[in-house]
Parts: structure tokens; C-alpha cells; sequence
């Protein structure tokens, strides 16, 4: 029988600077998708331009994920960038299953700087239902992202980064806010029996939630012209043909 071999003659696995950057974008983008469900629970409102802007904290970090989608499919490709949005989705699930065995355990309430049941459940309980509303709009939103970028892509023949970056996040984030917005506040609610939002709140939500991502995704475009720089320059990857 051959002897196993020593520590030292195994060989060290390496990674090259593109298959490290594939990662931290990775874990970027999985990260941005867990912390939008467990802020999610949380709803906000501000004026924007005259217009009064009622949405979730959840929504916050999805514009990254759409950039970070965007940035993958066009130096990695249509093929990595699912794969991460589907890894992600796993991940949430996986949270949510973490989540849903901790709110099962026992209770030890009195301990200072620890929660009690009803706060636990308050926060946890919401973002359970966030978590699997967000989920299925985040993955329908995604790959709906990836095939209109791929689209834009091939219409201008690898040109006007800009349309396909903004335009493909325009869409898919109009998807991602009426999804999201009806699943967690009418169905999930209505599941668990608790009282739902009134119809007319949820559409005010989703569209004015809407908005704001629309004002953040052309925001962050100068992000995607910065990310395209530093990809090219630095990790010396070139985008992928349309």
C-alpha cells in the first residue's frame, strides 16, 4: 500500500488574480442578497423630488447586486453570472433554514443585551417572509437581468455600455420591486394569517420603491464604467464578445 503523502509534498492550490476577483465579486453579491432580507423588515419613507418614497431597507443593497450581475456577465459570462445568482439563491435558503431552527430553540429571556421572544420574532419571524419573498424576486429578477443585458449587448455589438448595464437593471428591478412588494406584504402575511397591507399601499410601495432603484441604478452607472476599468486594467480581463 502506498504511504499517504507528507504535508509538505501536497501541492498548495493557487488562485490567479481573475479567479480571486471572481470570488469577491461573488461574495459580494451573496452577501448583498442576505443582508437585504434581514433589513428588510424594516420600512422607510423619504421625499424625492416632491415625491414621497415608501419602500423597505431591503431594497437598498438589490441595485448592487443588479452592477455586480452585470460586471460578471460581461467579463465571465451569461453562464457564470446565473451560476452565482443561483449559488445565491441556495444561500438565502440556507439562511432561512438556519433562521427558522433558531426560532424553534428554546427561549432564555431576562440576560442582559439578548433579545426577548416577541423582539426575536419580531425581527426574525419578518425576515424569514422577507427572505422567501425576496428569494423568488431576486432569482426571476436576475436572471431576467442577464438575458436583457445579453440582449443589449448584441444589439449594439458590444457597444453603449451604458444602455445595457442601466436598461437591463431598469427592467429587471421594476420586476424585482412588484414581485417582492406583493409576495412578502399580501401573500406571506396572508399565509401566516397576520393582517395584510391594503392593495393600493403595496402598489405605492412597489412604484415609488421603484423609483428610488431607477434614480440608484443610473446612480451607480459611473460604478459600472469604474468596475469595466479596474477589470481591464488591473485584472487584465477583456469583456466577452456579444
Amino acid at each position: 500500500m502506498q504511504a499517504d503523502p507528507s504535508p509538505s509534498t501536497v501541492p498548495t492550490p493557487t488562485f490567479d488574480l481573475r479567479q480571486k476577483v471572481f470570488l469577491v465579486l461573488a461574495a459580494i453579491q451573496i452577501t448583498a442578497l442576505l443582508v437585504a432580507n434581514m433589513i428588510g423588515v424594516k420600512l422607510f419613507s423619504i421625499d424625492v423630488a416632491g415625491l414621497p418614497v415608501e419602500h423597505t431597507a431591503g431594497m437598498l443593497p438589490f441595485p448592487i447586486t443588479f452592477v455586480l450581475t452585470d460586471l460578471l456577465n460581461e467579463f465571465y459570462g451569461k453562464k457564470a453570472a446565473r451560476m452565482i445568482a443561483w449559488i445565491a439563491f441556495g444561500m438565502a435558503i440556507f439562511a432561512f433554514i438556519l433562521v427558522s431552527v433558531a426560532r424553534l430553540l428554546p427561549i432564555l429571556e431576562g440576560i442582559p443585551g439578548t433579545a426577548d421572544e416577541r423582539s426575536f420574532e419580531v425581527v426574525f419571524g419578518g425576515s424569514s417572509l422577507m427572505t422567501l419573498s425576496s428569494i423568488v424576486a431576486f432569482i426571476f429578477g436576475s436572471l431576467l437581468d442577464i438575458a436583457i443585458f445579453g440582449f443589449f449587448k448584441r444589439l449594439t455589438r458590444g457597444k453603449m455600455v451604458w444602455l445595457r448595464a442601466t436598461g437591463s437593471t431598469v427592467v429587471s428591478q421594476l420586476f424585482d420591486s412588484f414581485v417582492i412588494t406583493i409576495l412578502y406584504f399580501q401573500v406571506a402575511q396572508g399565509l401566516t394569517g397576520a393582517e395584510v397591507a391594503s392593495f393600493d399601499f403595496v402598489i405605492r410601495t412597489a412604484f415609488t420603491g421603484y423609483v428610488l432603484k431607477f434614480v440608484i441604478a443610473v446612480a451607480l452607472t459611473p460604478a459600472v464604467y469604474a468596475g469595466r476599468a479596474f477589470l481591464r486594467r488591473v485584472v487584465k480581463l477583456e469583456p466577452l464578445p456579444a
